[in-house]
């Protein structure tokens, strides 16, 4: 069986409506099945599918799966042993472990070769999990000098990113720059629609791609990850794919699980960080942008985590005094009247609570299509 893209492909010598019959009976589901496949021919069906594990115990399979370029994976099995196979495990179920781990590891060693093939860069570092990540990845593979870290100063910049941001890239003794940007001056972000990511990633990358240019840095790189892709509603990721910024963890397949895992492995402080969206996604869309609006929301969040400690917070403004504070389930259980006050304190008159939800403000489908 080889993996590929997440996909399950079965490529075997049997007929393939028996290999189809067998594979229902014992309730394997795949993605792929090729069947009357021998030897070579194995090889020719996995590199046609893009696979880069083979799992099988013959002979014949690792001859397959090496014209393929693919790793081959042998199993002990009734007290054989596939001694031609480039992994060996002891048991069956030793394998997704292992296929976990052969996969970061490609991935990483892919992001690396990409990073030194971009020669230098300006990284967009808001401070959280992903770009810290790209950052440190970038001066391994690139080295200090050939690496600039900026972060964009706004109301839509939480007041304690700033301090966070900028001691992470001294420690890794990285040049870190904190360019202004004026995306309040876009009248499609402070109108606040579901374009309004759009527009604030424009402002950003229309920031950061004349400054790499006067720094002498041949690309603008963003963190955005394998993850960001497939979540649906991500329309600042058009907007830098627009403007040419590279995306290094994307295109390196890695997923936040393993960007978090790697971080670890590196000792970065960012690993298990939370992510903290800018200050304008706290307000419901159709609700208008102005820093006013930012700053209680920030000031509210503080005052919230400065009482619970949570390991999520947010204060959703949702227009006309309302306001709804979001927190992770532990954090939830201690919530009393005293954190419904603090938000209160801001100017909001009636206070939600609820369990904390990413994206939460978002619009389905439908609401994307109609806007």
């Amino acid at each position: 069986m080889g993996w590929h893209g997440g996909r399950a492909v079965v490529v075997t010598a049997k007929e393939e409506g028996l290999a189809r019959r067998t594979l229902a009976a014992v309730g394997l589901g795949v993605d792929v099945v090729v069947g009357a496949a021998w030897r070579e021919a194995k090889g020719q069906a996995l590199l046609g599918l893009g696979a880069g594990v083979y799992v099988g115990d013959h002979p014949h399979d690792v001859v397959g799966a090496r014209v393929a370029g693919a790793v081959a994976v042998g199993v002990r099995t009734g007290g054989s042993e596939p001694t031609a196979a480039d992994v060996l495990l002891g048991d069956l179920t030793a394998f997704p472990k292992w296929l976990a781990e052969h996969v970061l590891q490609a991935r990483l060693a892919a992001l690396h070769s990409d990073l030194e093939q971009l020669g230098s860069v300006l990284v967009a570092f808001s401070g959280g999990a992903d770009s810290a990540f790209l950052l440190a990845a970038a001066v391994r593979a690139l080295g200090r000098d050939r690496v600039v870290a900026a972060t964009a100063v706004s109301p839509s910049l939480a007041a304690q990113e700033l301090p966070d941001a900028t001691a992470y890239a001294l420690g890794l003794g990285v040049r870190h720059l904190t360019p202004g940007t004026d995306e309040l001056s876009r009248e499609g972000y402070v109108a606040n629609g579901t374009d309004r990511c759009f527009h604030c990633k424009a402002t950003l990358l229309d920031t950061l791609r004349p400054l790499a240019e006067q720094l002498g840095l041949a690309h603008v790189a963003t963190g955005t990850n394998a993850d960001d892709a497939v979540a649906g509603f991500r329309p600042g990721i058009g907007a830098a794919a627009e403007r040419g910024a590279r995306t290094p963890l994307l295109a390196a397949g890695l997923t936040k699980a393993q960007v978090r895992e790697a971080s670890r492995r590196w000792g970065l402080g960012t690993a298990d960080k939370p992510a903290l969206a800018c200050l304008a996604s706290r307000l419901a869309y159709g609700v208008q942008v102005t820093p006013q609006r930012l700053a209680r929301v920030d000031r509210a969040e503080t005052a919230v985590r400065d009482l619970l400690d949570p390991e999520h917070v947010r204060v959703r403004d949702l227009g006309g005094g309302a306001a709804r504070l979001e927190l992770d389930a532990a954090a939830l259980a201690r919530c009393d009247e005293r954190a419904i006050a603090v938000v209160e304190a801001e100017g909001f008159s009636t206070v939600q609570v609820r369990e904390f939800a990413s994206g939460s403000l978002n619009p389905g489908p439908a609401d994307v299509a109609r806007a």
